[in-house]
């Protein structure tokens, strides 16, 4: 159980005082930008004053101080209100709010990573929680240290599965270190919420998923501060706790208070000065004394030598998401940063295996691909590594939390199995087809696609210490061991396994295909043609020269095929970077929903095929 919290020297009228002074700068700030969200501000003014004044422990000049209780603002557009809380605490001053949403400022409309302060990219509802969980996960069983985590919850993103998701999993680690506060202020953004004011039944939820939970009134400062001193003290039976308020939007001012249509919307300049006169003065507070926490030694170490090599024959059949398991264990050998996420599906994609070798730093998400996503952030924050491992088709659920990863700079690293068709008699629900899309489109990802035992090793190794997010596509039937154990796969490379000055044409493709690719070239060979075959498992970054060079030495005829849908994947990729380089390319992908099947059938009925590579081939060959 988490220490007591240490009492700062604020009183009950000091603590209203801030609260005030939060509102103000919230209000300020908005109506100097011209836009933002200050009524959502002002309900959440008391829970954050009690919090950061009077419970909260941290050094105001050391964001990544390793014992500093943490903060979540879930409910990212309430950013005013979460900039104003650190500026009265001395981390920055207090006239830099006024640069609220501005191009050149930190401050943006809703928390990213360039704000030193925000332990994540937060705006898009419903995701705090699951980071949180994430940090307090990291604090309880890797770091082993005692600070707290504090999420800040509106009640209208209550209504996503994800924010259950997290509560239900956090109950199931006992995080009572972690601390989820609802801001029940009943109004959403073009309407009442779900249960407007009814705070109990939020409070049944959260007690229905194994929390303890604390209803107050949200604008009762001693309540208030009573109610989070409880819930940081942690609970004697393990439980997270969750601190219910009823607030009012916009507290403080009448024209505002409780009033639907001020959603997104500042005071208008005119009205400012209107709106401050009915806010208590804040001239007479004097400056915030935290209560520092002691300095700890986190033993998280980092990668302390290479990866193991590959260890395979040539020839031998094993399945790339066999492999992903054994280099999984090899990097969590010399890398002790590095911990795993599964959704109950690790006896297929393999992270088994790093559980059965390193058990405590392997987290079951069970089947919530969202929240595993969400957590991985909050793990990325702490300094791990995290691997997150689930089929490719359902890490399609976990897509709006990936694509806020690079908002917040974290690092993970996605294993998404059983790709494509040649899944077999599985069917359509069960293939990823999407992931290749998907994951291309988010800012500052690579994208990595092995296709036998050897190259996945190596794209593990390499996928591990990418600044940002990777993603490892692995698929289900056992291959062909290609490359010598030696054989290195950088980023943004691709490789011609079969060549000659001879070649006619260049057949590209990557994971199944390209063992397509192979047959087709053998087709090919028999009829007294040439194919140059090349391993393009770098989807992102493509190989655009080497790829064109291939091309160019073979009369700039190249077939590329894929186990994905045409739009947005290998294909398209190499399309891109090929165009205006006169390269004659026709592209092999799934074109229409598939079905059940042997993989077989499924690879020849959908048409990516050696014996369809060859007939495309045979095509391209008459121009």
């Amino acid at each position: 159980m988490p220490e007591t919290a240490d009492r700062t020297d604020e009183t009950i009228d000091s603590l209203k005082s801030r609260a005030a002074r939060l509102r103000v700068e919230s209000l300020r700030a908005t109506t100097t930008a011209g836009s933002g969200h200050p009524t959502t501000c002002m309900s959440a003014a008391d829970l954050v004053s009690a919090l950061f004044f009077g419970v909260m422990r941290y050094d105001p000049a050391w964001p990544d101080h390793p014992a500093n209780d943490r903060f979540v603002l879930s409910k990212g557009h309430a950013a005013p209100l979460l900039y104003a809380a650190w500026a009265e605490a001395g981390a920055i001053a207090r006239d830099h709010l006024l640069t609220l949403r501005r191009y050149d400022s930190e401050l943006e409309g809703h928390p990213t990573a360039r704000f030193a302060w925000s332990e994540a990219a937060t705006g898009s509802l419903g995701q705090g929680l699951s980071i949180g969980l994430g940090i307090a996960l990291a604090a309880k069983y890797l770091e082993r240290s005692p600070y707290r985590t504090f999420v800040l919850l509106g009640d209208g993103e209550c209504a996503e599965g994800s924010v259950w998701e997290a509560a239900n999993l956090a109950s199931h680690y006992k995080l009572d270190n972690l601390v989820a506060i609802v801001d029940v202020n009943r109004l959403g953004q073009s309407q009442a919420t779900m249960f407007g004011h009814d705070v109990e039944a939020y409070v049944r939820r959260f007690e229905a998923f194994g929390w303890k939970a604390i209803a107050v009134d949200g604008h009762d400062m001693e309540k208030v501060l009573a109610a989070l001193r409880s819930a940081a003290a942690g609970d004697s039976s393990g439980r997270p706790t969750a601190v219910v308020a009823r607030t009012f939007k916009g507290r403080g001012v009448s024209f505002l208070e409780d009033k639907d249509g001020w959603h997104g919307k500042p005071v208008p300049a005119a009205d400012l000065e209107k709106a401050l006169k009915e806010l208590p003065s804040t001239a007479s507070i004097r400056p915030f004394k935290p209560v520092i926490p002691p300095e700890i030694t986190v033993s998280l170490s980092k990668r302390r030598g290479e990866i193991e090599p590959p260890a395979y024959t040539r020839g031998d059949e094993v399945a790339t998401r066999s492999a992903y398991g054994t280099a999984l264990v090899k990097l969590g050998k010399v890398d002790p940063s590095v911990v795993a996420l599964d959704g109950d599906t690790k006896n297929s994609t393999h992270s088994l295996e790093f559980m059965k070798a390193y058990p405590d730093r392997f987290f079951e998400g069970f089947i919530a691909e969202q929240n595993i996503a969400g957590a991985a952030v909050g793990l990325a924050r702490r300094g791990f590594n995290p691997f997150v491992s689930a089929f490719a088709c359902f890490l399609t659920r976990s897509y709006d939390f990936i694509r806020m990863a690079p908002i917040g700079r974290a690092k993970i690293r996605f294993c998404g199995s059983h790709c494509g068709v040649s899944i077999g008699a599985d069917g359509p629900s069960q293939m990823g087809l999407e992931d290749l899309a998907m994951m291309r489109t988010v800012a500052g990802s690579i994208v990595l696609y092995p296709s036998d035992a050897v190259s996945t090793e190596r794209l593990v190794a390499a996928a591990s210490t990418h600044d940002g997010v990777a993603y490892i596509r692995t698929s289900r039937p056992k291959t062909p061991v290609l490359y010598e154990n030696g054989t290195l796969f950088p980023v943004g490379g691709s490789k011609a396994i079969r060549a000659s000055g001879a070649d006619q044409i260049t057949l590209v493709g990557a994971g199944i295909t390209l063992h397509e690719s192979i047959k087709a070239a053998e087709i090919l060979r028999s009829e007294g043609v040439q194919a140059r075959v090349v391993d393009a498992y770098s989807v992102k970054p493509v190989d655009a020269e080497g790829l064109a060079k291939q091309a160019a030495d073979t009369g700039s005829r190249m077939v590329v095929t894929e186990d994905h849908y045409e739009a947005g994947g290998l294909g398209e990729a190499i399309a891109a970077a090929l165009a205006g380089r006169g390269v004659r390319l026709t592209r092999l992908a799934v074109r229409e929903v598939p079905r059940s099947g042997e993989p077989e059938e499924l690879i020849e009925g959908c048409g990516i095929s050696g014996k369809a590579i060859a007939a495309a081939a045979r095509e391209a060959l008459k121009d």
